[in-house]
């Protein structure tokens, strides 16, 4: 993966489609053992937003290879003091050798990206979430041998993890269907850009319609209704989205042997019910524990060997 050596990942789009199968090769070879790459590097987390799952996937991953952590908290470093983040991202440069991101607005990651010339990661912001696709992929290639081919169902409010499935999907040559409300579906120009990218070798579908949707699909997936920043109106989306809930009644109509992803934190009896979560459909505790495998070959990757 020397391709991508000191290179940043604001977007799934940044990859091409063989340097994401590599990736998720690396991931699996790293999580089976066969391989045991070493470093002696910083990886720095700058969380504007709550984080569990990237936070502490990131922090281990990065401790087993070797490396060190900085967990450099907004709320007590100069940025929570109005410090301009051209002159944070500048000094990070200097002492890091790689930074991890978690914002609002992706062109603020642009911005580290444009002023440091370490590796700059998207953690999430309002428009991605790419690391949390990553583990997703990986997870359903376990499931299924192969992603090439898996229709994947994602059904709820059409926020950044509709977006990098999205494109996830198209770059793999996996049909996506995303089912939402008709006010909330997901970027239409990444919609674009994702069909552009599948060709005739995918399908990219929008619709309202979540049966529409969960037909025969291998894999549905939903995430929470109302995204970190929304708070305020999570009681009034739940009447709008309630018929996209992932139940028991939608899972039978999927392909009898399809999975159930939930990127988490579950609001359950919201978008998932706590029999589809429990159930032995649910691949949701191996997906979460995908985080770390698919962020160590990330790390490796983008931080190559040392020289």
């Amino acid at each position: 993966m020397e391709t991508l050596k000191g290179r940043d990942l604001l977007s799934l789009a940044d990859l091409s489609a063989d340097e994401l199968q590599e990736l998720l090769q690396l991931a699996a070879q790293m999580k089976a053992g066969k391989v045991n790459w070493r470093c002696n590097k910083v990886l720095g987390l700058l969380f504007y937003k709550a984080s569990t799952r990237t936070r502490v996937s990131f922090s281990v991953a990065m401790y087993q290879l070797g490396g060190q952590v900085i967990d450099l908290n907004p709320n007590v470093t100069q940025v929570s003091r109005g410090e301009p983040l051209v002159d944070t991202a500048r000094v990070l440069d200097r002492y890091l050798d790689i930074l991890a991101v978690r914002t609002f607005d992706q062109k603020d990651l642009q911005l580290f990206a444009d002023c440091a010339k370490i590796p700059v990661i998207n953690a999430l912001s309002d428009t991605e979430h790419p690391c949390q696709v990553l583990a997703d992929l990986l997870t359903v290639q376990e499931c299924y041998g192969s992603v090439k081919g898996v229709t994947l169902a994602y059904l709820g409010d059409g926020n950044n993890m509709a977006n990098s499935l999205i494109l996830g999907c198209a770059m793999m040559g996996m049909n996506v269907r995303v089912a939402t409300p008709p006010e909330y579906q997901p970027d239409l120009a990444i919609v674009e850009q994702a069909r552009a990218i599948a060709g005739d070798s995918a399908q990219v579908m929008l619709t309202d319609d979540p049966i529409a949707a969960a037909k025969d699909a291998c894999v549905l997936y939903t995430d929470v209704w109302a995204s970190m920043g929304q708070e305020d109106s999570a009681s009034s989306r739940i009447p709008i989205f309630q018929p996209y809930q992932v139940n028991q009644e939608l899972l039978s109509i999927a392909d009898k042997h399809a999975i159930v992803l939930h990127c988490l934190p579950a609001h359950r009896g919201e978008e998932i019910t706590d029999e589809v979560i429990e159930g032995s459909q649910s691949m949701v505790w191996d997906q979460a524990e995908n985080r770390m495998h698919a962020q160590k070959a990330l790390l490796a990757s983008l931080l190559g060997a040392d020289d």
